[in-house]
């Protein structure tokens, strides 16, 4: 749908003000009229002014245009709102947003319905919000999101650390050091200072609560479905590893409807790999019917509508993923389970026990790409036959081929040498050339086979069981399907405190075979989006690097990233982000893993400046992590003198399950 000459309101120095007094920076776009409209809400800590005004400017005056009010709002402490930020999904923060949603629909511009919408963050806080049920909140469109903090989040997956805990929080330090800007806030140095000698050690925290307690599951909406009585639109992909809770919500929530398709952690109508959708009308169909009461059909839709990715060769950095999109409605007659053993001579459903030792690398997982890849810079898991080759690994030959829609099931029966230890498991498609696909993948954090978690008993077999992320797939006739079993993944996890050797003696493998006969489904194409009005000055460039030393057999991985010089043109603030990352393991150590990340920030108008930067480190020994990080904001403003705040951090977290 193409947009439309709608005159609009474009406001983006508004503040909403909260009970407390404190004040939320918003943009807000709304047609020029004095009919009332049903109002959209964004609401994420990413400053709306320069951060994610190109992202923005694709959805809310499209949407606005169509006859709704859209609010895009900085969290309290973060961009250009007042207050103290304190956390991810705080108490504060979801109090605040249901203030927020109160006081939109007390507006006289405002109907009184109100959606929610966001992706990632704001995926996750509009879930969060509507599980509170405030009386003007009817639906929610969510996009890249979870609903278990604990076991399906960027800080722990199956009870494992993972290393994408460390490098959120390095960049949360970074975003937490940004300051309001001067032309909307006169307090903004002031400001900053109080922003950095409040800003929590985020890496510290989350890594403290290494079990499903109750700061996990705050936020956590699978505690009560229930309450989900708001209609919910939610959307994954399948190169995001946020592709668990689609399913979820559709099996679980009262009203629920899923689209899943290729994509990295963006929205459709912008991500890769292709194909897009036109998802803005997506959107619209959704907030026409919950919050307009038109028919539009949005809630007859099929249930589940995926992408069923088709064999392709590995590529981290694929621009297009073949397949097609199916209608289907779960729980799906047309999947079946089909359970298979891990037999003796490394076959799935052969004969006899294996007995075999999973003692991998520290090196392993090069290939398994970002947490939550952004783009086409090699983010995405790539060939997995090195990996493979140090792994454990069960085959069975397809020679029709194989549809698989679900979460796979893993049991295993295996013993250990250590109190500590985890296992990987990753479904592959193997090609006849022994290309090697990630299908689909889990992880379980031993320890946590049990609730609460316990100490492995060196020696004692133990029974597991272990659910693989959703997926969508067809393997090719002729293709082989792959099991192979690791217990290190670097840096997607991070290494149990020694080297340790799982004895496995039984296992089974039980796949949701799909029949492939669901209908097909239809979506448009997106329209071309409107060109940026950001000015790029300079141009960005993305790195990545893998290093191995031939003598040590040390593998590094170097990441880089700089989003340009780019000005706004309607108040000409300049802004660039530059991020460096390093991760560093011996093949036979696992203490000598290492991570260092620096974030710099800058941020610019006539003679005053800002620029931050935050220098991060994480190491660990056999009894705990330590956490380093080190924040510095240099200021200039006009003739004043040049003033440096700084802060340090150090936290040493006992290994108590990881």
């Amino acid at each position: 749908m193409t947009q439309t000459a709608v005159p609009l309101i474009d406001r983006d120095d508004l503040f909403i003000p909260l009970p407390d007094g404190t004040r939320l920076a918003a943009r807000i776009w709304r047609p020029d009229d004095d009919t009332p409209v049903p109002a959209v809400l964004e609401y994420i800590p990413y400053r709306k002014r320069d951060a994610t005004l190109p992202r923005d400017e694709t959805i809310h005056p499209w949407m606005a245009r169509q006859g709704y009010a859209c609010l895009r709002v900085d969290i309290r402490g973060t961009g250009d709102s007042e207050g103290t930020f304190d956390d991810e999904y705080s108490e504060q923060e979801l109090r605040d947003a249901c203030d927020v949603i109160a006081w939109i629909a007390a507006q006289d511009w405002c109907t009184g319905a109100v959606g929610m919408m966001g992706k990632s963050w704001g995926a996750f806080n509009s879930l969060q919000v509507a599980a509170r049920r405030p009386p003007a909140l009817k639906a929610v469109v969510k996009v890249c999101g979870t609903v278990d903090r604990f076991n399906d989040d960027i800080h722990f997956k199956g009870g494992c650390l993972l290393g994408e805990n460390f490098g959120w929080g390095s960049l949360m330090l970074s975003y937490s050091a940004r300051p309001a800007d001067p032309l909307l806030r006169p307090d903004w140095r002031a400001d900053l200072r109080q922003r950095i000698a409040s800003m929590p050690h985020l890496s510290e925290i989350w890594t403290s609560h290494q079990t499903r307690d109750a700061y996990w599951r705050h936020g956590s909406v699978c505690e009560d479905y229930a309450a989900l009585d708001a209609a919910v639109l939610t959307v994954g992909g399948w190169n995001d590893n946020y592709m668990n809770a689609p399913a979820a919500l559709v099996l679980n929530a009262p009203m629920a409807k899923a689209l899943v398709g290729p994509w990295v952690h963006q929205y459709p109508h912008t991500a890769v790999p292709a194909p897009r959708i036109d998802f803005l009308t997506e959107m619209k169909s959704w907030w026409d019917r919950w919050l307009k009461g038109l028919d539009t059909g949005a809630e007859t839709v099929p249930n589940y509508r995926v992408w069923m990715l088709d064999s392709a060769p590995p590529d981290a950095r694929a621009a297009v993923r073949p397949g097609r999109w199916l209608a289907e409605t779960l729980p799906s007659p047309r999947v079946s389970g089909l359970t298979l053993s891990l037999g003796a001579d490394g076959t799935l459903g052969g004969d006899g026990a294996p007995d075999r030792v999973i003692a991998t690398p520290q090196t392993l997982g090069a290939a398994s790409g970002e947490f939550f890849p952004m783009g086409l810079n090699a983010e995405m898991a790539g060939d997995q036959r090195f990996d493979d080759a140090q792994s454990v690994c069960f085959e069975a030959e397809c020679p029709d081929g194989l549809a698989l829609l679900g979460a796979a099931e893993l049991s295993l029966t295996l013993s250990a040498d250590s109190p500590f230890g985890f296992v990987v498991a990753r479904l592959c498609d193997v090609a006849p050339d022994g290309a090697s696909v990630r299908i689909a993948h889990g992880v379980l954090n031993l320890r946590h086979r049990c609730d609460p978690p316990a100490p492995l008993v060196p020696g004692e077999a133990v029974t597991v069981a272990l659910t693989l992320d959703q997926m969508a797939y067809r393997l090719a006739p002729g293709h082989r399907l792959r099991l192979a079993l690791s217990n290190s993944y670097w840096p997607f996890v991070w290494p149990s405190p020694h080297p340790v050797a799982l004895r496995l003696t039984a296992g089974a493998l039980t796949l949701p075979v799909h029949d492939d006969t669901a209908p097909e489904w239809r979506f448009a194409e997106p329209d071309p989006l409107p060109p940026p009005r950001l000015r790029m000055l300079e141009p960005g460039a993305e790195t990545r690097e893998r290093r191995i030393d031939q003598i040590s057999g040390r593998e590094d991985l170097i990441i880089t990233s700089d989003s340009g010089l780019s000005e706004n043109p309607d108040h000409g603030l300049r802004t660039r982000a530059r991020m460096h990352e390093h991760w560093s393991i011996l093949p036979d150590d696992p203490l000598s893993a290492r991570c260092a990340i620096r974030w710099d920030q800058s941020f610019a108008r006539g003679d005053w400046s800002v620029t931050t930067c935050v220098e991060a480190r994480q190491s660990a020994d056999a009894e705990r992590l330590t956490l380093e990080a080190r924040v510095t904001a240099h200021i200039k403003d006009g003739d004043e003198a040049p003033e440096i705040i700084e802060r340090n951090f150090i936290a040493h977290v006992a290994r108590q399950h990881i």
